[in-house]
């Protein structure tokens, strides 16, 4: 037992090295900036204030986002998803995995799950004794279920989630920002550098050119470092930008969800503009802010896919089938959460319209073919 805690202690101050080191790396780019850049180097005051003010606005920006993405933990099932324990009981009782899932399909008959397994059984975590929400992955560095997991990435040392995944996006938004900056703005000091002042004394620079001093070496590795980041943060954030688009997780992406009628990738998309609510939330103001304003509760989420099914709600209702309680009496049906029922506003009622429609011009057309057959039949008098 002591071993394994030791080792678990040692997994997580190693956890702690990328974020240590990239938050150097933020540290040592506000010294070499901020003073060796804007004071020691830049003869302009105009142009220093510009720098300056823009320069900590993104700073501020990316600190911030960068500390919710790391210190939000993410965020478990709810009770509800945990079985009885009666079911519990029984459930570990069992040695036999068809007597097991009919356990699983019990307790799950009443849970907003669509999802399965590859072989069409419920999603149960043996780890964390709980059945999965749809979307919901263990992650085995975290030891833990994480409602919407993405990845769990080291340089946040955190899983990425529901809790916290709008806080990544913006992130990886600021820095890209706030090294785009940095090496557009840095980018004529270090052709200077780099060009005219080559020797390490400042006898032959140019007169009004920038004197060769340890200033040099700041703005030199400023350039390189920023345009680094730059570049390996453009394609990571360019995917999760797509991923947002088509409502799919990293995971989604690689290995397709599973419903009932088979795998879709597309199983959770809600169009672009709904997609792109879910994460960043209803109110425009708010989506460049890391506050916490995506929809759902990350238990369940709407989708298209999922047909009538007599076992689960139907996810294209407002309001979920009644069900039956112990007794055999019927309960009222449970309302859909109020960011679903705002996901499935409009498209979902525009959807069911155009369905009573076809069905009303089937019907017509139906009548009408009667009608000619009846009239093609009548004897001529």
């Amino acid at each position: 037992m002591a071993p394994s805690n030791a080792l678990r202690c040692c997994q997580r101050v190693v956890g702690w090295i990328p974020v240590v080191f990239i938050t150097l790396v933020a540290c040592w780019s506000y010294y070499a900036y901020v003073v060796e850049l804007c004071i020691f180097t830049i003869q302009s005051i105009g142009e220093k204030v510009i720098y300056l003010v823009v320069f900590h606005l993104s700073f501020v920006m990316f600190v911030w986002s960068y500390w919710k993405t790391i210190f939000t933990p993410p965020t478990n099932p709810s009770k509800e998803f945990r079985l009885i324990k009666a079911d519990k009981e029984q459930y570990d009782r069992e040695e036999r995995p068809e007597a097991q899932q009919e356990i699983l399909r019990r307790a799950a008959k009443d849970l907003p799950i669509y999802t399965r397994t590859a072989n069409g059984a419920i999603r149960y975590c043996d780890r964390c004794q709980v059945i999965k929400p749809d979307r919901c992955h263990h992650c085995s560095a975290c030891d833990m279920c994480v409602l919407k997991m993405d990845h769990h990435c080291p340089w946040v040392n955190n899983c990425v989630g529901f809790s916290n995944y709008k806080y990544f996006m913006l992130f990886l938004a600021y820095s890209l920002l706030y090294c785009l900056f940095i090496a557009a703005t840095v980018l004529q000091y270090f052709i200077k550098f780099w060009t005219l002042c080559r020797r390490k004394s400042s006898v032959n620079c140019p007169k009004g050119d920038l004197p060769d001093t340890h200033a040099k070496f700041h703005v030199l590795f400023l350039f390189f470092v920023a345009a680094m980041f730059f570049i390996s943060l453009l394609s990571l954030f360019s995917y999760h930008c797509w991923l947002v688009s088509k409502n799919r997780s990293t995971i989604e992406a690689f290995r397709a969800p599973v419903f009932r009628n088979g795998p879709d990738k597309n199983g959770f998309s809600l169009g672009f503009t709904k997609n792109l609510k879910q994460v960043y939330g209803d109110e425009g103001k708010y989506w460049l802010l890391p506050i916490f304003t995506s929809l759902g509760d990350g238990c369940s989420y709407p989708t298209r896919l999922v047909s009538q099914d007599p076992e689960q709600p139907n996810s294209i209702n407002h309001t979920e089938p009644a069900k039956n309680s112990a007794d055999g009496q019927s309960l009222p049906p449970r309302p859909l959460s109020e960011s679903q029922n705002r996901l499935l506003g409009g498209t979902d009622q525009h959807w069911i319209s155009e369905e009573s429609d076809e069905e009303s011009s089937k019907v017509s057309n139906q009548n009408a073919a009667i009608s000619i057959d009846q009239e093609s039949t009548k004897p001529s008098t």
